[in-house]
């Protein structure tokens, strides 16, 4: 008789709770956000009208620009919008669940090799991870990424442990695959997947160098497979490239999407004037995109000569919505004036003390809020909030890890899964630590080494700790205190907003149970419950931090966790990203005189355009790409398609001059446009909302009609 294995047996139940964290911390709530990030939310309903807009990712369904990211992820969630309809939870919902997933994923990459424990609690960090949660609950993409890249590991380790070189050529098709999900970002991993080969995969060196340069060959050319396809399609057959300066895939992945990232420029084929340069003499008013309580609420600046900026008069959002305060200058591109600092994806160039990363008080610190560049970036107030909680402790779990190498011995199986992790977190905390051009949920890439090596490394200090080996015994009390003193240290600038009782009773926590592992070694029971409680009490401030977009609201477009915004608590955010609202008197107006163009009205840029594109399914030209600076329209076109009777009403800023840019920074076609319409009286188009309402409600723009 065959005896069946218990339940236990099959199923880890701690694991299963452990997912079940994620998956609340992941979902909850999430009904609740009407938009998501408009701008890919738009080009979702897009690509559910055709197949030509589905291939490339075009932002609108006339198929005029695409978004400026290749389309694998968005493809998955226009899956899901045709499953469920197009809904803010339903393109979220794919990163929400590869979050999940993602948890799964490390759990079971750790547990062959450091067991159950390791596999738990690297799990476990995993869902507690606060800007992977942050970013897991919006339709930004790097949730996706993360989670093929961890496909892409998996595939590597069984690879190793079975032999077997068809899995070593799927790993890195597989980060192929990741490439065409955020471009070079999939790449931070590659060194990693070299290390761990060379070490770990058994072959003789002839056969295994030839294995390894068919995989990197099928890694490039699964990557650029749907960029050359794209690229050789004539450009009067498909979209712009949105973001692109030559209407590029291959350049958005290396200029914009690449070297820029590091460096803070514009990348190859940039314009002079994009480049990022300091604010000029001249006080210019201008709009930046202050996170407040975790959400999207612009906020004005008056830029002085001295290059240094002031805050000007806010409008607090009502009725659950993202609303802009009153200021309101007319711009007619990007939302910031290009070099003048980031729009609400950052899309200009930053301008010095700008940030919402760090605590109330203390915002700046370099572009878009994420700290000075520099060795001790990730410790920083603006970053380390959201992925640095355990960075201490992984320095010491690393020590004890690697403890036993010595020259001429061959690497244990821990021994090479470590220089993994290692290999893989090293090179992405020296990107971060000098990159002048990323946002806070990138961070999401350390995610999964830090939880392997927190995970598999508390095991191995335990036990070398519970052997007496020596030197290494105090490892496991030593990283326990100086993980709580950072966390200490992390804590004091938020003491306003979370109160005393936080640093006082993980302090005490923290520095009592090492206190018992350094003083009662010989007690076993009773340190074997101080060390693991030591552990659950560094990931007690890390799971509140992870838990604020869901308990206090968060930013669909620029996603963090923390208390780290004025006006912090209970009621205070919500969800969404700016325009989460439409002008209906205006619809109305453009939609009762459409008389068969193409495009109910065209304007500056993607922000303005996508609300009208999710409510109504109908184009919106984007003239100028996502921040209205892509070289996208001429005189020349925009003269063909009126004559085609493709568009006639134009949503644009009413003069010309600095700060007013559309169809792509040209102001040659802002100018054509005006010189050869006439302007809609404001009583037929314009809503009552007052002044200083969001761009696309119309308050800093006119509605142009073209003159037949």
């Amino acid at each position: 008789m065959t005896v069946r294995p218990k339940q236990g047996q099959r199923f880890d139940m701690i694991l299963i709770g452990i997912a079940l964290l994620s998956a609340f911390l992941n979902i909850f709530n999430i009904w609740e956000d009407r938009y998501a990030n408009a701008y890919y939310t738009a080009a979702v309903t897009s690509m559910l009208q055709s197949f030509h807009n589905f291939f490339y990712a075009s932002f609108d369904p006339a198929g005029y620009v695409t978004v400026d990211k290749p389309p694998v992820a968005l493809w998955v969630q226009a899956a899901s919008a045709r499953i469920f309809g197009v809904h803010g939870w339903s393109v979220i919902l794919p990163q929400a669940l590869a979050g999940v997933g993602s948890v799964f994923l490390v759990y079971h990459l750790v547990k062959p090799t450091f067991g159950k424990t390791a596999a738990r609690l690297a799990g476990l960090i995993t869902a507690c991870t606060p800007i992977a949660v942050a970013v897991s609950r919006t339709n930004n993409i790097d949730s996706l990424l993360v989670f093929t890249l961890l496909v892409a590991t998996w595939m590597l380790f069984r690879a190793v442990r079975n032999r077997k070189p068809s899995w070593v050529l799927g790993a890195f098709a597989v980060i192929g695959v990741g490439f065409n999900v955020k471009m070079l970002q999939a790449y931070m991993v590659v060194p990693a997947f070299y290390v761990f080969y060379l070490l770990a995969f058994k072959s003789e060196w002839k056969k295994k160098m030839a294995i390894l340069a068919a995989a990197t060959v099928i890694m490039a050319g699964v990557s650029v497979s749907w960029a050359v396809v794209v690229d050789m399609t004539p450009p009067e057959n498909r979209p712009y490239i949105g973001g692109s300066k030559t209407n590029s895939v291959l350049e958005l992945a290396f200029g914009y999407n690449g070297i820029s990232r590091l460096t803070g420029g514009m990348g190859p084929g940039a314009a002079p004037n994009q480049r990022q340069t300091p604010p000029g003499p001249g006080a210019v008013p201008v709009q930046r995109q202050i996170p407040q309580n975790g959400n999207s609420v612009p906020r004005q600046q008056l830029v002085q000569q001295d290059g240094n900026s002031m805050p000007g008069p806010q409008q607090a959002p009502q009725g659950g919505n993202n609303m802009p305060g009153p200021q309101q200058v007319p711009q007619g591109g990007s939302l910031m004036p290009e070099g003048f600092g980031p729009d609400a994806n950052g899309r200009q160039g930053p301008m010095p003390g700008f940030g919402g990363g760090g605590p109330q008080g203390r915002r700046g610190g370099g572009a878009f809020g994420t700290g000075q560049p520099g060795p001790l970036r990730l410790f920083q107030s603006e970053l380390s909030g959201q992925i640095s909680w355990l960075l201490p402790f992984v320095a010491f779990a690393c020590a004890g890890l690697l403890a036993g190498i010595r020259p001429r011995k061959q690497l244990s199986d821990k021994q090479k899964e470590t220089l993994f992790w290692l290999a893989w977190l090293l090179p992405a905390m020296g990107f971060f630590s000098v990159a002048r051009f990323f946002h806070h949920y990138y961070l999401i890439m350390l995610a999964p080494p830090v939880a392997a090596l927190a995970g598999a490394g508390w095991v191995e200090l335990w036990n070398q700790y519970r052997d007496k080996e020596g030197w290494k015994k105090w490892l496991l009390p030593s990283g326990l205190l100086a993980a709580t003193a950072f966390e200490l240290y992390m804590l004091q600038p938020y003491q306003e907003q979370i109160g005393m009782g936080w640093p006082v009773g993980i302090g005490a926590a923290g520095i009592g149970l090492s206190l018992v592992l350094f003083l009662a070694a010989k007690k076993q029971k009773l340190s074997s419950i101080a060390a693991m409680a030591g552990m659950l009490v560094l990931l007690v401030a890390p799971l509140y931090w992870a838990a604020t977009p869901l308990l206090y609201g968060g930013n669909s477009m620029l996603p963090q966790a923390g208390p780290n915004q004025p006006g912090f608590g209970p009621g205070q955010g919500m969800g969404g990203g700016i325009n989460s609202r439409i002008n209906t008197k205006l619809l109305e107006y453009v939609t009762r005189n459409n008389t068969g163009e193409t495009y109910l009205f065209a304007t500056t840029d993607a922000n303005t355009a996508a609300p009208y594109i999710i409510e109504t399914g109908k184009a919106v030209m984007a003239m100028g790409g996502f921040s209205g600076s892509d070289p996208i329209l001429t005189v020349e076109k925009l003269k063909q398609m009126v004559a085609d009777k493709e568009v006639k009403y134009f949503l644009i800023p009413s003069y010309s001059g600095f700060g007013a840019r559309g169809g792509g920074g040209n102001n040659e076609v802002m100018d054509w446009i005006r010189a050869n319409s006439t302007e809609v009286p404001k009583e037929e188009w314009q809503s009552n909302a007052p002044q200083g309402g969001p761009p696309g409600m119309g308050n800093d723009r006119t509605l142009y009609k073209i003159n037949n």
